[in-house]
């Protein structure tokens, strides 16, 4: 049997599910338990603050972009030497995009594919005895489901939280506790989400204050022994293969949006990552095969990145002789401008003929599908790989050759998307799978 497992969703965004399962992995963690965390959906924010709850990489499944036996092998990497796995999902618990590899996205699916029972946290501010309606629907919705039970967020008074306590009663449902409103408690955020795990500050502090307030408010004892676990399963990890043998990958606060499931199937696979730092004006090291360049916050950075001219030079020399590839925020570095949201222009690689922007910032977000071009050293040419796009970058000047054709999750046609010049690539698109 795996460990026990059990999934935290809610009926939209914004209900607390980050507040109950950091407070939850901290306060089992700090209990003795081995927590192993989970993360449903495209998310690199979110992850990174479990590993810090937890002190164990958190992973992502994600029913669209993986097959379930990929999501069963990354769970039963999960569950190695964990007592308990808690997964956080993502937006509304049934919420999706049509054409996935396993589902739509849903962390209802993840939820099913796994057999998790569903703890369900349910924001009640504005609410009373319609509460108890909303949760029925959700818990209700699909049979197939198993509901462990409500910790209600956001709660005002005793009075409130009697009046959400009974409707859930006569549901049959148990309500674990009520988290009252509690700004103190909130972890701070900026555009793509909260602020960085290894940017926030006193986060140790701030993770055993979330695990206090939950600790006060819920029954963490009860919750844990609601997880349940399952049959031992095996797939392949991921599809992917290592696109060299030996990977450089750039890691700071300007490129940390890296999957660990990816660093792990590319490990087991036999390849060596090699992690530099460009804000460290770092170069990327010269005894590696290929250079990588992760997503993450390079508006904010760009005035560093500009002038980290070893990093800039080594990543110029490097692209000479060997491949380069930027995903997101690392295809704008590769770029020939970012021109911040002050509306200063800041000089990257020039490998690529690319100009970003965020002094107008424009949403991109979903899923994506994407048809290598070319042959890669992700694959060949027609090859699809699917993943995500989430960015506020507008683009100014994008030419040259597509690196892939892409579309997202409600079209039928593909676009040229990214970019390629020899053995440098890029484009916002992230891959999951």
């Amino acid at each position: 049997m795996t460990a026990p497992g059990l999934l935290i969703g809610a009926a939209r965004s914004g209900s607390g599910k980050t507040t109950l399962a950091l407070g939850l992995m901290r306060a089992l963690t700090r209990r003795g338990l081995r927590v192993s965390a989970v993360k449903c959906g495209p998310d690199y924010i979110d992850p990174a603050f479990h590993a810090a709850a937890t002190g164990r990489d958190s992973l992502n499944l994600d029913s669209w972009a993986m097959q379930p036996a990929t999501i069963a092998a990354l769970a039963e990497q999960a569950s190695e030497d964990a007592d308990i796995i808690i997964a956080e999902g993502a937006m509304g618990l049934f919420d999706g995009a049509p054409g996935g590899a396993s589902g739509v996205g849903a962390s209802a699916d993840v939820a099913r594919l796994l057999g998790w029972p569903i703890l369900l946290a349910h924001d009640v501010s504005g609410q009373a005895q319609t509460a108890a309606a909303v949760i029925r629907g959700l818990a209700s919705h699909d049979p197939t489901l198993s509901i462990a039970g409500v910790v209600a967020n956001r709660t005002g008074s005793d009075r409130h939280r009697r009046l959400v306590s009974d409707g859930v009663a006569e549901l049959g449902l148990r309500l674990f506790g009520a988290l009252p409103r509690n700004d103190a408690v909130k972890l701070p955020e900026r555009h793509l989400g909260l602020v960085q795990a290894g940017e926030t500050r006193d986060l140790d502090e701030r993770l055993d204050a979330l695990a206090d307030f939950v600790e006060t408010h819920v029954d963490v004892s009860a919750i844990a022994e609601a997880a349940q676990a399952r049959a031992r399963q095996h797939g392949v990890a991921v599809s992917i293969a290592p696109p060299a043998q030996r990977v450089a990958v750039a890691h700071d606060d300007a490129f940390s949006f890296f999957y660990p499931h990816l660093a792990k199937s590319w490990r087991a696979a036999g390849a060596e990552i090699v992690f530099f730092s460009p804000l460290a004006d770092q170069a990327p090291p010269d005894d590696c095969d290929l250079c990588w360049l992760p997503g993450g916050y390079p508006e904010l950075h760009a005035g560093r990145l500009a002038q980290a001219h070893g990093f800039l030079g080594g990543l110029r020399s490097f692209a000479q002789t060997r491949p380069v590839h930027g995903e997101c925020g690392g295809y704008m570095a590769l770029g020939r401008v970012i021109i911040d949201a002050d509306g200063a222009a800041h000089e990257m690689a020039g490998l690529l003929e690319l100009e970003t922007s965020f002094a107008v910032r424009r949403l991109h977000l979903g899923y994506r599908v994407a048809r290598l071009a070319e042959d890669h050293r992700l694959g060949r040419a027609g090859e699809t790989l699917r993943g995500h796009e989430f960015h506020y970058a507008t683009t100014l000047s994008e030419k040259g050759a597509p690196f892939v054709f892409a579309r997202d999750a409600y079209s039928d046609a593909d676009a040229p998307a990214g970019l390629r010049r020899g053995d440098v690539s890029g484009s916002f698109f992230h891959f999951i799978n």
